[in-house]
């Protein structure tokens, strides 16, 4: 199964803000966010943040990504949500990703980006990944790319429907409440209402990052 797919690097990085303590919400003390009745803890959440902070402190553009990444905390959160929706569409259509395939595609995309450190730095850059937490990306991408074929999503206006459909489809029925410090969680949209990225990757393209773009 090997399809080359995109993940293009954007120009600007999300807006700075203060990175968010631990507090939760009076319904679920702890919880960051409650997703098909399992929680993400804050200190779950929080674990990934320092990830990415020790990563971005030893790169020589730490200056530039600690500022730019102000808001990690509600990135990583949505990100943490969005994995749970891939996995439920997933598991809902039979669709399962193998060691093998996750490491096959790391390593085109690896390839692909001018090497490891290269690739690395790009999704540590635009995607707020730290190195230890790329297996996880990368198995995702596989998920959401096997779905795209067994699906049929194609990049059609009929095609782009059906995925959205389908994924919006997984999140409203996930019931996901979101801790109200990190926002409120929008199934139409895919994201946190604060949140600047759809998590509606596009799987028709180069999930391999574009080194350049």
């Amino acid at each position: 199964m090997h399809r080359r797919t995109a993940l293009t690097v954007s120009a600007a990085l999300l807006a700075a803000a203060p990175l968010l303590t631990a507090c939760g919400s009076d319904a679920h003390p702890g919880a960051a966010a409650v997703v098909g009745g399992e929680r993400i803890e804050v200190s779950s959440l929080q674990a990934q943040v320092k990830d990415v902070r020790a990563a971005q402190a030893s790169s020589e553009q730490s200056a530039e990504l600690l500022k730019a990444t102000g808001d990690l905390g509600r990135q990583k959160l949505n990100a943490m949500i969005i994995d749970r929706i891939i996995e439920k569409v997933a598991q809902d259509n039979g669709v399962t990703a193998s060691r093998a395939e996750i490491q096959q595609t790391r390593t085109a995309y690896t390839r692909e980006n001018g090497g490891d450190e290269r690739f690395e730095a790009i999704l540590l850059q635009q995607r707020g990944v730290a190195p230890d937490q790329i297996d996880d990306f990368v198995r995702h991408e596989v998920l959401m790319l096997k779905i795209a074929d067994k699906l049929g999503f194609t990049d059609t206006a009929e095609g782009q429907k059906k995925r959205t459909d389908v994924y919006s489809a997984a999140s409203k029925a996930l019931d996901i409440d979101v801790n109200p410090r990190y926002g409120a969680w929008d199934s139409e949209r895919g994201g946190l209402t604060a949140a600047t990225t759809p998590w509606l990757r596009k799987t028709n393209q180069d999930p391999a990052v574009q080194a350049g773009a």
